[in-house]
């Protein structure tokens, strides 16, 4: 029995130095808290009726060699050790199916810059906003800023100016997370696309 979970450990460690859980002989304490769903089969095994509980680990691991299971210690911390009698290789395929699939619902937001000058002119603001309708209609969030160098910290009305024009012109694609802020000798606004925000205003 022994040499039979010597190899399916030695199976685990080639694919990780650090495995995510300690199975099988790697479970040195003497007591384990045997949990799961599948005690109508450990049971059938054993020869009598198991339930959830504090049982001796020599013991279950019997049960899940004669299972061709793995006991699998699924929270170490606890007093004594939780573990399960499972097949680890479909237990950590399921865990990674489940957390691609929640990384593919994950929304990457991607932020672009718009930078002015407080003394921007008409056509450099047109090239600025044409970039920024782009950046919006691709589900990008637009961070405008007025950056003021020197003594053009004194033209901070202005830039509050530019920014709401900046926010006028975009009013059917983006809508404003807050207005025209300044920090340091920068004012800056962030525009979030409108169908990524549904209708919020």
């Amino acid at each position: 029995m022994a040499q039979n979970f010597n190899k399916r450990n030695r199976n685990f460690k080639r694919r990780s130095n650090q495995p995510l859980h300690r199975i099988n002989s790697l479970i040195m304490v003497s007591e384990i808290r045997l949990v799961g769903n599948n005690f109508k089969e450990i049971s059938e095994v054993a020869g009598k009726k198991m339930e959830p509980g504090v049982i001796s680990t020599s013991i279950a691991l019997e049960l899940a060699n004669e299972m061709d299971l793995d006991l699998v210690e699924i929270s170490p911390k606890a007093s004594p050790p939780v573990c399960k009698i499972i097949d680890y290789k479909k237990f950590l395929y399921e865990h990674k199916k489940k957390e691609k699939e929640l990384k593919a619902k994950q929304v990457k937001v991607v932020v672009k810059e718009i930078r002015f000058g407080p003394n921007t002119d008409d056509h450099d603001f047109d090239f600025k906003l044409k970039h920024a309708k782009k950046f919006l209609q691709q589900g990008a969030k637009v961070k405008a800023y007025v950056q003021f160098k020197g003594r053009t910290i004194v033209f901070k009305s202005r830039g509050k100016d530019l920014l709401k024009r900046f926010v006028d012109e975009l009013e059917g694609l983006g809508f404003p997370e807050y207005p025209p802020k300044l920090e340091d000798r920068r004012m800056h606004c962030t525009l979030s696309p409108k169908k990524i925000g549904k209708g919020k205003k």
